[in-house]
């Protein structure tokens, strides 16, 4: 292999053409590098659902780079040359394309990058500008705080953004959170609409027969598999909400209904949280659904506060706290759960549904995480 300029590493949650660390990419003088390895599907137990949605993406992310000319490097979980890591394999690579330089936009999870930074290589380290709120931007904020209140933080990125604001920076609507009118119980008259389904493409079935192969002792079904996997599928589902879920959203977010596990809810968060989807973009057309009349206030407001509210916060909060926020037990809890957190057996018709659903489609909505298990 003739050596390359810059080893460009991009991780299962980093699908975006506008990844910070692909900017500069030249496909003259480059290569990315994409590796499912065994250590990020069972560092704790995924739902297989999870783990195909991510390595159907990136292989399906792989072929679209290399549609546009990008050398992939790209190693599959089966691959007989597989150690296994994310550093290991970013060794390998190093070594075997003699890289010059190695590029890697800040990880999603606290242990991946603690792992990487002590690969032992070189590295030229990118803010994920995907999200709207630095790390230290975060920190900055926090900083001197007593108390690190959601609400507070909202309201500063609505500022920043100019989000929902009227021309002199006062919030539409006279009020910054509107969450006391997105608590109504579902009426009985009232129907979601069909959710969205994907079907499987070669790639997924390829993937879904490995996963079910290599993972049959993960809790969760393969079964009904139909997230997206491409940018396109994904918008599409996103133009779906748009169309039929954002206008009752506002009313019934937070309701919950037997045997119904979707209701008015987006299901973007798997999509967005890979890369396969743009926040701004999302944030935009709620916006503008809003100014166009096509939905409530209470709708738009509180589909973005999940967004640029409870989303960055939480991000923040993570790596502002951690590592020591992971082994974090403010109520003391010593016991196990319960079997019936893995299986959703039990006479509990609330948690049965819920955790049943969660085993099903791999997918459980804000209420039912939080209110329910």
């Amino acid at each position: 292999m003739m050596p390359v300029r810059r080893l460009c590493l991009v991780l299962g949650d980093q699908l975006s053409f506008d990844l910070a660390s692909l900017a500069e990419l030249d496909p003259a003088r480059d290569a990315v590098l994409m590796v499912e390895v065994m250590e990020e599907a069972t560092h704790v137990p995924h739902h297989p659902q999870k783990i195909a949605l991510i390595f159907s993406a990136m292989r399906h992310f792989a072929q679209a780079l290399q549609e546009r000319g990008i050398i992939v490097q790209y190693v599959t979980l089966d691959d007989a040359l597989n150690t296994g890591s994310v550093p290991t394999e970013l060794q390998r690579w190093h070594a075997s394309l003699q890289a010059e330089e190695v590029h890697v936009t800040e990880c999603g999870d606290w242990r991946l990058e603690h792992s990487v930074r002590a690969c032992g290589l070189p590295l030229v380290w990118h803010s994920d500008t995907r999200f709207l709120c630095s790390r230290e931007a975060f920190a900055q904020w926090a900083s001197g705080k007593v108390q690190l209140r959601m609400e507070f933080f909202y309201r500063e990125m609505r500022r920043k953004q100019r989000l929902l604001l009227n021309s002199d920076g006062t919030p539409v609507g006279g009020a910054w959170n509107f969450d006391a009118e997105n608590r109504k119980a579902l009426p009985k008259k009232v129907s979601a609409p069909y959710p969205a389904r994907f079907a499987p493409d070669a790639i997924t079935r390829d993937v879904l027969e490995l996963v079910g192969e290599r993972f049959s002792g993960h809790y969760g079904s393969l079964d009904n598999f139909d997230y997206p996997v491409t940018h396109a599928d994904a918008q599409a589902l996103w133009q779906y909400f748009l169309d039929y879920g954002l206008a009752a959203f506002g009313d019934y977010q937070d309701a919950m209904a037997i045997d119904e596990p979707f209701l008015f809810h987006a299901r973007i968060s798997a999509a967005l949280n890979i890369g396969l989807l743009d926040l701004r973009q999302l944030c935009s057309d709620v916006e503008s659904a809003y100014w166009s009349g096509g939905v409530a206030l209470n709708a738009a407001e509180g589909f973005i506060r999940q967004l640029i509210g409870w989303r960055e916060y939480v991000r923040g909060v993570y790596w502002l706290k951690m590592p020591d926020y992971a082994d974090g037990n403010a109520f003391g809890n010593t016991r196990a759960l319960p079997e019936f957190y893995w299986t959703g057996q039990t006479k509990m018709n609330c948690m049965s549904q819920a955790i049943g659903q969660s085993l099903e489609h791999a997918y459980a909505h804000h209420i039912q995480r939080l209110m329910v298990t």
